[in-house]
């Protein structure tokens, strides 16, 4: 059901499958090629595709854009907080590249944007507790995951899935009531190139309203600064207006948008990208 994940004989690492109906460059390898832009072309081609995403650092784009990528985000200081790093698109298909609900996208986005650095709007409640997810917890996260998304570009619905990448690298976090997780987070770090996406928010649906994906998302930030990382960003979908203003409200910078780019909540979606440089900042409490 889900995109495949493939590591190309260049140590690129790729997704792609029909699931989001793409092929997305993850990774771009330390042998990269000039023939990497058209390879992945001719792949999407074949599997008729229709779009190609490209993350990709400003020192391998030139060769992309002689290919007829385009530009849709930038994130500054990406790699090590020093290189930056171009979100690319190449589309097969005019109408997944046509933009079908821009008005409501545009209307969220102003009202993410004026509401920057506005902060956390609502205090913890005592009864709730912030924590790190352990391995027992992965079933009753995948439940989590299984009641917000009807679909999602990775397979969070599974224990199993949740398991091997909690063992791996990324940090799930969550928000407990009477010992229940009742929302979620994760942190998916490339110690690498020290960066993380802040990513797979959800709350249960009778608990929406009190601004939990605010605290976890500051939670993260303080455990991803102890960790010395020092850009995350996140890709949150344009559609949703209160992800966009959690984002903002905490001191994120948007980046650029992604059309109609990802598998999420039943339907193809475009999706917006924010960052923050974590350089600067100090351990604060939720």
């Amino acid at each position: 059901m889900y995109d495949k994940l493939e590591t190309l004989a260049c140590g690129s690492e790729i997704q792609h499958g029909k699931y989001n109906n793409r092929i997305y460059l993850m990774k771009v390898g330390e042998n990269v090629k000039k023939t990497l832009p058209n390879f992945l072309i001719e792949l999407a081609e074949k599997n008729n595709y229709s779009k190609i995403f490209a993350k990709v650092s400003e020192s391998n784009v030139q060769n992309f854009y002689l290919n007829g990528y385009k530009k849709e985000a930038k994130i500054p200081y990406f790699y090590n907080g020093k290189e930056n790093c171009l979100f690319l698109a190449y589309y097969l298909s005019d109408t997944r590249s046509v933009e079908n609900s821009l008005d409501i996208i545009d209307s969220n986005l102003d009202i993410a944007i004026n509401k920057k650095n506005n902060g956390i709007s609502k205090k913890l409640p005592s009864n709730f507790k912030l924590c790190k997810c352990i391995e027992n917890d992965v079933k009753e996260m995948a439940e989590i995951y299984k009641k917000v998304f009807q679909s999602y570009p990775f397979p969070i619905h599974k224990p199993e899935y949740l398991l091997e990448t909690m063992r791996t690298n990324i940090d799930y976090f969550g928000i407990k009531l009477n010992e229940k997780l009742i929302a979620l987070s994760s942190a998916e770090i490339d110690v690498k190139s020290s960066n993380v996406e802040m990513t797979d928010f959800a709350t249960l649906p009778e608990y929406l309203g009190n601004g939990f994906a605010q605290h976890l998302l500051v939670e993260m930030e303080n455990e991803m600064i102890k960790k010395e990382i020092k850009t995350a960003y996140t890709i949150a979908r344009a559609m949703s207006a209160g992800m966009n203003i959690t984002f903002s409200k905490i001191g994120y910078n948007f980046a650029g948008k992604l059309t109609n780019n990802t598998n999420i909540s039943g339907q193809i979606e475009s999706m917006n990208v924010w960052y923050k440089n974590l350089n600067k900042i100090t351990n604060r409490s939720t």
